[in-house]
């Protein structure tokens, strides 16, 4: 559930801490006074796009920061897998994992334009903070009600009214592979000179890679000996100075050593305490032997071969145009080869490959049909207990005598299936029911919305959902209705409710109350105005302005 929604300098507000408790929560004030502005807050939050004039007046910089708690039970459901799946996403997005269960989200932006993001305190990219408000708040507006007249959209609310989801899932992952045997199907099916071509140049391809013989290291291996080879004059030149100031030159580091040593073994005999100096000597003079052994061994394995350093700097020339060609590094390099030559392989094979491809298409054609007719079955059968359930729940609405149905009909097969679906709603008796877009209020269309979240409150994962002024055009007894469904709705999910009415407020358990203070007689008249949310009784912790 949501927790916590802090908000700095975004609109009206100041600075706002909201405290929101399980259940359903209520926001009521008076047009004007600002409720809109947690929705905004919240929209920022999932990842909406920012504006500079959300920023306070004075200000230059907003934030929001919103934290979901998933240790608190706000509802009956279990949000494991929710939170598997959550885990899973901020795992392969590099984000830290939630701690005891809490959620953090933070959105900032600032007059100059800069807009950061970050997910349990680590950045992130406005995508990825959207992705995760979508798994955790369904917004309800007087604008977002569009999705229920999207098709593919209905196809997902019968589906998930009938948990048909593995069902779909698994036909959607058939039709995903038999694609991509038609992709390769068709990349077989050529013009023979187009054929020949391809032939030609995978077996140049193949041919000239296999004869390169390219090893995973080689490249460092043959830099180095190239180097050395080419600077083979003046290493060896190098060398042997240092071998003469270190042995055989007259006044050589060693003779000079042999005269110290003397001198010190002199020094030894007249004082025995200088025993240590000859002993420092004696180290001295093996780490100069070694030095000198070193050299030599380095010195004798200069080669001054042209021949050699001429086939290095084929070996090389050859490298760099390979990776021209076919990949930036050694291992690219070969990956295409073993590619081409399976590509080589299955055109050389042309006719035996499309046989095999066309049996696999066939076979999976037939699975096709087999599970999506299944799914289909599945389908029709829910539709009838779905459109009652609606209907009862419209009914309780204010719809006395609607009539709420659904139409599935044959279409082209698409990872949902063989169907195509249509939401049909005729608010008045004896009007023949139409599609949904076609006939439907913005009114109309929220208690259609609420009666399916009614419906559906058992198998939706998302936890917070969110109603701003749903209940436009309502009135009554049915405003009662509109109450108490989202109060149905709270057994198992966090509500959060905007409202002007009454009747819709007084079933919720913790209560807000949105008063804009510079309409109040002691704000100063060039005072920007103030916001803020003060709970009613169940108490809450009060916001600041």
């Amino acid at each position: 559930m949501l927790t916590t929604l802090r908000i700095k300098n975004l609109a009206l507000v100041t600075d706002l801490t909201l405290e929101l408790q399980p259940g359903c929560n209520v926001v009521t004030g008076e047009t004007g006074a600002g409720k809109s502005i947690i929705i905004g807050a919240l929209n920022l939050v999932l990842g909406e796009r920012a504006d500079r004039s959300f920023i306070r007046s004075g200000e230059e910089s907003c934030s929001v920061e919103a934290v979901f708690d998933f240790g608190v039970q706000a509802s009956a459901c279990s949000s494991g897998t929710l939170k598997r799946e959550l885990q899973r996403f901020l795992d392969e997005n590099g984000l830290e994992p939630c701690e005891e269960d809490r959620l953090v989200l933070k959105r900032t932006f600032t007059a100059a334009g800069a807009n950061r993001q970050f997910i349990n305190g680590s950045p992130t990219t406005l995508a990825a903070l959207a992705s995760v408000g979508e798994w955790l708040v369904d917004m309800h507006g007087p604008h977002d009600h569009q999705s229920l007249l999207n098709p593919a959209k209905q196809l997902l609310i019968l589906d998930a009214y009938g948990r048909l989801e593995k069902e779909r899932e698994a036909f959607g992952e058939l039709v995903r592979r038999r694609a991509a045997l038609e992709n390769e199907k068709s990349a077989l099916i050529v013009d023979e000179k187009t054929y020949a071509q391809q032939l030609d140049l995978l077996r140049f391809q193949v041919q000239e890679i296999s004869a390169a013989r390219l090893q995973p290291d080689e490249e460092i291996a043959v830099e180095e000996e190239f180097n050395r080879a080419s600077n083979s004059a003046k290493l060896l030149q190098l060398s042997q100075a240092a071998l003469d100031s270190l042995s055989e030159s007259e006044n050589s580091l060693l003779t000079r050593a042999g005269a110290i040593g003397r001198s010190l073994q002199e020094l030894q005999r007249v004082d025995s305490g200088a025993a240590n100096l000859v002993e420092l000597h004696s180290q001295a003079v093996s780490a100069l032997r070694d030095l000198q052994a070193e050299l030599s061994r380095y010195a004798e394995k200069i080669s001054l071969d042209p021949a050699r350093l001429a086939e290095l700097e084929e070996r090389l020339d050859l490298i760099h145009s390979l990776k021209r060609k076919y990949g930036a590094t050694i291992d690219e390099i070969n990956a295409f080869g073993a590619e081409a030559k399976k590509k080589l392989q299955s055109l050389e094979s042309r006719d035996e490959e499309l046989g095999r491809l066309n049996a696999e298409l066939q076979k999976l054609d037939a699975e096709i049909k087999k599970i999506g007719q299944s799914l289909s079955a599945k389908r029709k059968k829910l539709i009838p207990q779905l459109s009652k359930a609606v209907s009862k729940q419209l009914e309780d609405l204010g719809f006395k005598q609607s009539k709420f149905d659904i139409t599935l009909a044959l279409a082209e097969i698409s990872s949902s299936g063989l169907d195509a679906i249509e939401f049909q709603f005729a608010p008045n008796p004896g009007e023949p029911a139409k599609p949904l877009r076609a006939i439907a209020s913005s009114g109309e269309m929220a208690r259609v919305m609420l009666a399916l979240k009614t419906v559906l409150a058992a198998e939706d994962e998302i936890p917070v959902l969110v109603f701003d002024e749903v209940d436009a055009n309502v009135g009554g007894e049915t405003a009662n209705a509109v109450g108490e469904k989202m109060n149905q709705i709270a057994a198992r999910r966090q509500v959060l409710c905007i409202t002007h009415l009454p009747q819709v407020a007084a079933p919720a358990g913790a209560h807000y109350v949105v008063t804009n203070s510079s309409a109040k007689k002691t704000a100063s008249p060039n005072s920007p105005a103030c916001w803020a949310a003060k709970p009613t009784p169940p108490a809450n912790t009060p916001g600041r302005c």
